[in-house]
This record gives structure tokens, C-alpha cells and sequence, in this order.
């Protein structure tokens, strides 16, 4: 359970554990079908060989931070990731942790805004964020349609629209993953091939300019 994570990171700097149970609660809020606990479990998974090697204090600062990463999912890019990095302070400083370990959480989560790390625990992060865009077709898929779900809002013209606007912005990139380079190949089929469903003939890599992508990963 992604609760036992986040209250053992907290004990383990130092704090007391607080917040698990409406952590856990908000990932399991109807409207989220890919951002639930499962997507939390699998960023905690593909971050943990990356950070092995890392001091103790930066793998339970990371822990809290994929934690807290999308426990405001509202679909608003931006927005979201403020109120999470916001929610993550709060908590943290009930549960009694010194400010600067706190900062640096919110720091990691508002680095999922941008996608663009400043040093290597941010790095760490953000590939295993978008570790599911290299993935199996089949779990590829499944994690399109639950991303195309959550946005059910929009009819299908306004969805191929703004979700082809965000796989061609990943794919502009020079690369998709900092550290995770064997990620790369595959992830970059798996977004063209959804690109071509989106917008059959399109070119899968138009030149600079695009807007930066939003939440979809």
C-alpha cells in the first residue's frame, strides 16, 4: 500500500507518519483511471533500481515525492502539480519534518510540471514517470484508453487534438529519458503508434514551437 510508503519515509527522516489515509483515499477518487495507486506503485517500482545507490535520505525524499506527485489529479496541467507540492507541505509539516527536506519535495513535484530535471533525483523521478510510455503494447494501450478516460469530458475531436498536441511535443524532444536511455526506442513506437490513430498521415515529429505537453503519463 502506497500509505505504508509514505508513513515509512516520514518515520524514516524523522517525522511522524500523518496524511496515509487521505493519500490513499484521493488516489482512489472515481474520476482517475490511469493517476490511482497503481500508478503510484509502479513509479515507486521503476525509481527503485536508479536509486539504489543513493543515500538513504534522497531515496525516502523521492519516495515522498512520487507519493505525493499526483494526489491532486483534477486534469488541470500546472494547477495539479501546485496543489500536490502544496498538499505534500502541508502534510509534511504536520508530520513534523525540518523545512528544507520539505522543500525539497516540493521541488521534486513541481519538477513533473515541466518534465525537465535539474539534477539526478529529479531525473530519477521524472523517467520513472514516464517509464509506461515505453511498456508493453498491451499495457501501452491500456494506459492510453484509462488516460483517454479521464478526460472523457471531451468528445473525440477535442481529444485527438489536444492528446496528438502532447505526443508530438514528447516526441520533439531530444530525448524522452534522462538517465533511462534503453527506455527511449520503445517509447518513442509506442507514442508514434498512438499518434497515427489520433491523426492517420500526421507527422509523427513536427518541427519546434508546440506548446509543452500536458499531464498524460
Amino acid at each position: 500500500m502506497i500509505d505504508e510508503d509514505w508513513d515509512g519515509a516520514i518515520a524514516a527522516l524523522g517525522g511522524t507518519p500523518t496524511g496515509g489515509a487521505d493519500l490513499v483515499a484521493r488516489y482512489a477518487e472515481p474520476h482517475r483511471h490511469h493517476h490511482t495507486a497503481d500508478h503510484v506503485r509502479a513509479v515507486l517500482t521503476a525509481a527503485e533500481r536508479p536509486a539504489a545507490s543513493l543515500p538513504a535520505q534522497e531515496r525516502h525524499l523521492l519516495a515522498l515525492a512520487i507519493c505525493a506527485h499526483d494526489v491532486v489529479y483534477e486534469g488541470a496541467a500546472g494547477e495539479d502539480e501546485r496543489a500536490s507540492a502544496a498538499w505534500a507541505a502541508e502534510t509534511l509539516t504536520r508530520a513534523g519534518l525540518a523545512r528544507d527536506l520539505i522543500t525539497r519535495v516540493q521541488t521534486l513535484v513541481l519538477a513533473t510540471i515541466t518534465h525537465e530535471p535539474e539534477d539526478d533525483l529529479e531525473a530519477i523521478l521524472l523517467d520513472a514517470d514516464l517509464a509506461v510510455l515505453a511498456a508493453d503494447a498491451s499495457t501501452y494501450d491500456a494506459y492510453a484508453r484509462a488516460v483517454r478516460r479521464e478526460y472523457a469530458r471531451y468528445d473525440d475531436e477535442a481529444w485527438a487534438s489536444g492528446r496528438a498536441r502532447v505526443l508530438r511535443a514528447l516526441l520533439t524532444r531530444p530525448r524522452i529519458y534522462t538517465r533511462a536511455a534503453e527506455l527511449e526506442r520503445r517509447a518513442r513506437h509506442n507514442l508514434r503508434a498512438e499518434l497515427a490513430t489520433l491523426a492517420p498521415g500526421a507527422r509523427a515529429e513536427p518541427g519546434p514551437g508546440l506548446e509543452r505537453p500536458a499531464r498524460g503519463a
